[in-house]
């Protein structure tokens, strides 16, 4: 199986960023903080970095839109949130995650060049 046909599920996605230490479930709380769910710890956007971001698309069901953010946060918890998009996003993840300085996007500039 080509590795590009095994990333498009979330679970196989999971899979993977698991296998490499982001283990660590969070989840945006109502008073916009990163919440670490296995720990009491909470961060704000300026706390965090996305590594990477995976958006899943089915044209079946536009409720089935997804994305998954691969995170750090800067005392080394590293772990993923994910989020419906589009019409069925919650604002609250869809905010603090537009706050989020993204390095995936940076990383791969870098390597194109």
């Amino acid at each position: 199986m080509q590795e590009k046909e095994r990333m498009t599920s979330m679970v196989n996605v999971l899979e993977s960023v698991k296998a490499n230490g982001y283990v660590v479930d969070f989840r945006v709380t109502e008073q916009g903080e990163l919440r670490a769910l296995d720990h009491s710890e909470t961060f704000l956007p300026a706390d965090v970095q996305i590594v990477d971001f995976y958006r899943f698309e089915h044209d079946t069901n536009p409720g089935d839109m997804a994305i998954l953010y691969v995170l750090e946060t800067s005392n080394g918890l590293k772990g993923t949130i994910s989020d419906a998009y589009g019409t069925y996003s919650d604002s609250i993840t869809e905010d603090f995650m537009k706050q989020v300085e993204d390095l995936g996007k940076n990383l791969d500039k870098h390597t194109r060049d």
